[in-house]
């Protein structure tokens, strides 16, 4: 029997889909990740919990239900599991600087493949290079990139939060917004507001004078 929505999934940001959709085509991701990645799709796309759970190969619409409430309280999170499922492999600081250092390379494309980075191109690079990580899995590149401030961005590809790259007669420089550290406050308190179910009050830029209450709505 499914269960009955009392915590409908709420709507999905562009970063989300995003990342979701590339989970749940990947050929090297745990197999739970891909699984939750399809259901949570499939809700989305207007499943109900039964059908979503055999769209993920799954037979319980009960697992969905619990999922949607944990992706609704915690994000992508929600794709790893809370424990078990076998050994994870530990990543201290040298590895994480290592995710970042290739996330912020601007990739190759005769070499790499691509001519901007996603999840799964980041994480073949990462497995191949002599230096990478041969076992690094697409979640964990997401979460080191999340708390590190990159951003998922439009054209499909991964930004460091303030910072462009711009064209000079000298070539091709990189420019950091000096407001990059308050701009980032700003976004940690909107997901934890999201999460929480918060409202997120906020000051035009354009001045005091200016201000418009903006209310983060889940579900």
């Amino acid at each position: 029997m499914t269960r009955h929505r009392i915590d409908p999934l709420r709507a999905l940001t562009d970063e989300e889909r995003g990342v979701l959709t590339q989970i749940s085509r990947s050929a090297s991701e745990p197999a739970s990740h891909v699984a939750r990645a399809k259901a949570l799709l499939a809700v989305a796309d207007g499943c109900n919990y039964q059908e979503a759970a055999q769209a993920a190969g799954r037979r319980a619409g009960d697992a969905v239900a619990h999922l949607v409430s944990r992706f609704n309280r915690e994000g992508l999170a929600a794709i790893a599991p809370r424990h078990g499922g076998g050994a994870q492999p530990i990543y201290d600081s040298a590895a994480r600087e290592r995710i970042l250092k290739e996330a912020r390379r601007t990739p190759d494309r005769e070499q790499d493949g691509t001519a901007t980075w996603s999840l799964t191109t980041l994480q073949r690079a990462l497995r191949q290079a002599p230096d990478g990580l041969p076992q690094v899995s697409t979640y964990t590149i997401l979460m080191v990139l999340r708390e590190a401030g990159f951003t998922w961005q439009a054209s499909r590809t991964w930004c460091e939060t303030g910072k462009v790259k711009r064209k000079r007669k000298s070539g091709v420089v990189e420019v950091t917004d000096p407001d990059t550290e308050p701009k980032k406050l700003i976004e940690q308190a909107y997901q934890t507001g999201e999460k929480l179910g918060l409202p997120v009050w906020t000051t035009d830029q354009a001045g005091p004078f200016r201000r418009y209450p903006i209310r983060v709505i889940v579900g």
